[in-house]
């Protein structure tokens, strides 16, 4: 039988709140749903007893729900991720270690109060991105029968998706944690490398591997990121996350965002997929985008490095001994898979690395002036008769849009956009620079408010949609004198790769002075009468340039709120009233470029 329970974070924690819930009778529920549906879709591997899950539920009884942020908040863990005391097989049984200590990030989620229901299937040491690579069985689509999972994090998706979990871990080299997300109805968020730790993950690529997040709104992946995302020690490519990218990022995208549509998409034959992309554009359009052809090429030719030159030795440096000695422990798929990674030198690496940086420098000119690519999550699916037909060619196909995220170091999140006509979900991915993670799940949170679907589970989004203007890693800011186009500070700004917005008016509560000093300089001043709209630029130039544009700043003049005509606020050059000594009211011009004509 079902559970009546909501899993959604904010109503999870509102039961526990009220105490019409304990963490103990919905950790009971879900292990017989689990156990009652594992025989069909062999999602996990190991489901906690009443023993393993004792000393977590324990140490909740000492707590209480407001002190914890996940208190007793379920989820799964994919079984290339350590749970200390439990069993890590990454889909190899010969493989199977017991570690004692856990993960980083399930370390993190248990301290905040998360509760581990079991170890999740996968595609054998996450080389895959279909599902059926595992030797505990094939992982079919939550929705359809004739589809599969997708994967490699292919029990984690149906976790959630089967409403087991609130959320589940997953990991992501090449597609892992989208393409399962994008086949179930979910969000899989892709973060930026390193943002949230790898330390107690099997490695399949180490330079390339994220962790990932499965949950059925973009609202929760946000929250779940804000909570986790930490530079970890314990981990040598771990980042910190900037401030632009913290929980304050997430919030309703302004109008006007620019974002990328590559100019030609491959479908593979899918009959249905170019109109289903065709409508997620229009919804972005809807939400106030503004579309960009894009020449997608060199990001696929970097995707076609990722196993076609020498990274497919990485993940030969990790298993490779075991295939050498033991060959059949490993699945016969993914010794073929790895078979051709000794036939690269180190020449050839560095080689690969110097064309991967050269198409790295194409694409990031690209993504410099957008906010965002949207691509599909996958050409076309695939069925299961497919996939073991031609189980490398039909893998391949579902990688087409995701295998060269991590090449170039970018943030990604899979989001559902609609279904085909069989019922079997379809998605988008939404990609943008590194540390642009909450923007994009900002975006991935107001395309799934447009779309107004049905969430996995039959779940809904909050009622309210986010209080703030989402931020990435752009900061605008509004000049009024010497930093305007054409004067003589403005290469201040364009020498940072800044980009001119729109030439506006703020709103009519300025007085405006020309200020003694060289160069020369205005300064706008807030009045509570008497004011007058003045004339404006809006720019926007990289958040870690900012710093060092301040420093250039020299007082009466800073920075601070100026509204807009409109009525919203941007950071913008103010004046300190009280500094004015010698300074010319000019006011009744209107701008600064309408004063220096009337001096010349």
């Amino acid at each position: 039988m079902k559970h009546t329970f909501d899993l959604r974070l904010a109503p999870l924690r509102a039961a526990y709140i009220a105490k019409t819930l304990t963490p103990r009778q919905v950790l009971r529920q879900l292990r017989a749903e689990a156990e009652a549906k594992n025989p069909e879709f062999h999602l996990l591997i190991h489901i906690l007893d009443d023993e393993e899950l004792e000393p977590y539920l324990t140490a909740l009884d000492a707590c209480t729900p407001a002190e914890l942020p996940l208190y007793g908040v379920p989820f799964v863990i994919k079984d290339n991720i350590d749970l200390a005391g439990i069993p890590t097989t990454a889909a190899c049984p010969a493989f199977a270690y017991i570690p004692e200590q856990s993960a980083t990030i399930v370390r993190q989620l248990l301290a905040l109060g998360a509760l581990p229901v079991g170890k999740a299937n996968l595609d054998q040491f996450a080389t895959g991105l279909n599902g059926t690579r595992s030797p505990y069985g094939e992982c079919r689509n939550s929705v359809h029968p004739d589809y599969p999972s997708g994967g490699s994090s292919s029990g984690s998706a149906l976790a959630v998706a089967l409403g087991l979990a609130s959320f589940a871990l997953g990991t992501d080299t090449a597609g892992s944690g989208r393409v399962p997300a994008a086949l179930n109805n979910l969000v899989g968020l892709k973060a930026s490398k390193g943002l949230i730790s790898t330390a107690g993950l099997v490695p399949a690529c180490r330079t390339l591997d994220c962790v990932t997040f499965f949950t059925a709104s973009a609202e929760e992946a946000s929250q779940l990121l804000a909570l986790t995302a930490a530079q970890d020690a314990a981990d040598d490519y771990s980042r910190a996350n900037p401030a632009w990218n913290d929980a304050n990022a997430f919030g309703t995208p302004r109008a006007g965002f620019r974002f990328g549509v590559p100019r030609r998409l491959e479908f593979l034959g899918c009959p249905e997929s170019p109109a289903l992309f065709e409508r997620a554009v229009e919804h972005l359009v809807a939400l106030g985008g503004i579309p960009v052809d894009i020449d997608f090429a060199p990001f696929l030719e970097a995707a076609r490095l990722l196993y076609e030159g020498p990274w497919v030795a990485e993940r030969y440096s990790i298993i490779g001994e075991r295939i050498e000695h033991q060959p059949e422990t490993v699945l016969p798929v993914i010794r073929d898979i790895l078979a051709g990674a000794r036939d690269f030198s180190a020449t050839d690496t560095f080689r690969a690395q110097y064309r991967l940086q050269a198409l790295k420098a194409e694409c990031d000119r690209t993504l410099a002036h957008l906010e965002c690519v949207i691509t599909p999550a996958c050409p076309r699916p695939v069925t299961l008769v497919e996939l073991h037909a031609e189980p490398v060619r039909r893998n391949s196909q579902l990688g087409y849009y995701t295998n060269f995220m991590n090449m170039l170091d970018y943030a990604a999140v899979a989001v559902p956009a609609g279904h085909m006509q069989n019922g079997l979900p379809w998605g988008v991915t939404l990609f943008g620079r590194a540390f642009t993670d909450q923007y994009l799940l900002s975006l991935a949170d107001a395309f799934q408010r447009q779309q107004g679907l049905t969430l996995a589970g039959d779940r809904a989004l909050s009622p309210e949609p986010p209080p703030r203007v989402a931020r990435n890693d752009r900061q605008r800011l509004i000049v009024c004198g010497a930093h305007l186009s054409g004067q003589p500070l403005n290469h201040q700004l364009t020498d940072r790769g800044a980009r001119l917005l729109q030439t506006t008016h703020s709103a009519p509560v300025y007085r405006f002075y020309a200020l003694n000093g060289a160069p020369a300089r205005p300064g706008m001043v807030r009045v509570e009468s008497g004011g007058v709209a003045i004339e404006v630029e809006v720019w926007e130039l990289p958040g870690a340039a900012l710093g060092s544009f301040l420093t250039g700043i020299r007082a009466p003049l800073s920075l601070g709120d100026v509204e807009l005509a409109d009525g919203s606020k941007e950071i913008g050059f103010v004046c300190d009233g009280a500094n004015l000594q010698g300074a010319r009211d000019i006011t009744h011009f209107g701008s600064w470029r309408a004063w220096l004509a009337s001096r010349a």
